[in-house]
């Protein structure tokens, strides 16, 4: 599903050259649980740019789901995103005026579906979460736990083959973290889904099927996740 080839990121900060990664080397199979961790600035999140289409690469390839995304054009890389990736992130990005379910619906708008479709996938889509009995509900009659279903049903709505994740236990206590880990392993494993995750959490090792150290914007190591093969943590 997912394959970066000697890839390396450099920025420019002024004069200076920030190295974000370095050479790094990674392939993800379809329907793995993954984790990227490491120490803040370790390249973490911009190896999760990468792989999501937000950003391009200085050097190397980068190609997911059979696509080259760093050959790619803007508007093509904005049609891969819309059609392959779903995003989840830290702070929930939920529309304070808007319910569940029509926070859920939003990126079915840039599709050519009804409303009443758009409504169906949007309710099939808050089932799978379990807040199937919240669609009604606003932001703010929602605990942090909800919210980030929330945002991951509105990741999984339009049916993507990878859901990337930036820190989703970030904002979150230890039992709603706990709850949101083992919704992702369970999109892993009861639904295919690819999903990427950059986490400080090491509640999460628990979880995953592999994880990947980086450091200095070096992959230092991979190692097997403790996500046992039925789902349940090892």
């Amino acid at each position: 599903m997912i394959e970066v080839r000697d890839v390396s990121r450099v920025y420019r900060r002024g004069v200076d050259e920030v190295h974000a990664l370095s050479h790094v080397s990674l392939r993800i199979e379809r329907g793995r649980f993954v984790a990227l961790m490491g120490p803040s600035g370790s390249g973490k999140s911009t190896l999760l740019n990468l792989i999501a289409g937000l950003d391009r690469p200085s050097g190397g390839v980068v190609e997911v789901a059979g696509k080259r995304l760093d050959e790619l054009s803007e508007d093509a890389l904005a049609a891969f995103r819309a059609r392959h990736v779903g995003f989840v992130f830290q702070f929930f990005n939920l529309i304070p005026v808007l319910d569940a379910r029509g926070n859920v619906e939003l990126p079915l708008l840039l599709t050519t579906l009804g409303k009443a479709d758009r409504r169906t996938r949007a309710d099939a889509a808050l089932r799978i979460v379990g807040l199937g009995d919240r669609a009604g509900h606003k932001p703010s009659e929602m605990s942090g736990g909800e919210q980030q279903r929330v945002a991951i049903a509105r990741a999984i709505v339009s049916d993507p083959e990878i859901i990337v994740a930036d820190e989703p236990t970030g904002d979150l206590d230890a039992k709603n973290a706990v709850d949101i880990l083992g919704l992702l392993r369970d999109l892993a494993r009861d639904f295919g889904k690819t999903v990427v995750m950059v986490t400080h959490d090491p509640r999460g090792e628990a979880f995953v099927d592999e994880i990947h150290h980086l450091d200095k914007g070096i992959l230092r190591d991979s190692v097997p996740g403790g996500a046992a093969p039925g789902g349940e943590a090892r």
